[in-house]
């Protein structure tokens, strides 16, 4: 369904990523809170993803571990302050590669009859955090999940059909 949209206004803290799926909005929320399904597009291709903990409550501790080809381990935590099915999720996220820096991260899932549109807001501490973020090529990782996302949710598709 295209690429997904970057708005990173110079001077700004935030950064917003939108991107439409052919998928109904249930399913692409499930895609995003389902332990199971996490896994299979989390992250850039050729990484794996291990979900050490994902609790979807007000309050609820996630943590995910990324390992690329040549076996190194990437490390995310947050805590989940809402999460509204199927509408909205919001959490913390922090790369425990660099701790301290920590971002609010609101993702909510409009619906476009059978399709969906994802607005991801991040919301970093400073200006030097996203630009620094931006910077580290999370761009291209965030393109290449939402690729595999989309694969991902062609596949539920069909196994609801």
């Amino acid at each position: 369904m295209g690429k997904a949209e970057y708005v990173i206004e110079p001077g700004k803290q935030e950064l917003t990523i939108t991107r439409d799926f052919d998928a109904p909005r249930e399913l692409v929320f499930k895609a995003f809170t389902d332990p199971k399904l996490v896994p299979q597009w989390f992250g850039p291709r050729g990484y794996t993803t291990k979900v050490d903990k994902m609790e979807m409550r007000p309050g609820g501790l996630w943590r995910f571990v990324q390992r690329d080809e040549k076996g190194n381990e990437f490390a995310f935590h947050g805590v989940h302050h809402d999460a509204v099915a199927p509408e909205r999720i919001v959490a913390t996220f922090e790369f425990e590669g660099v701790p301290g820096h920590v971002l609010l991260q609101t993702v909510t899932f409009e619906p476009l009859g059978q399709k969906t549109r994802m607005v991801e807001q991040l919301v970093y501490q400073s200006v030097a955090d996203r630009d620094g973020m931006v910077a580290s090529g999370m761009q291209e990782g965030s393109d290449d999940s939402m690729d595999r996302l989309a694969e991902i949710l062609e596949d539920m598709k069909a196994k609801q059909a």
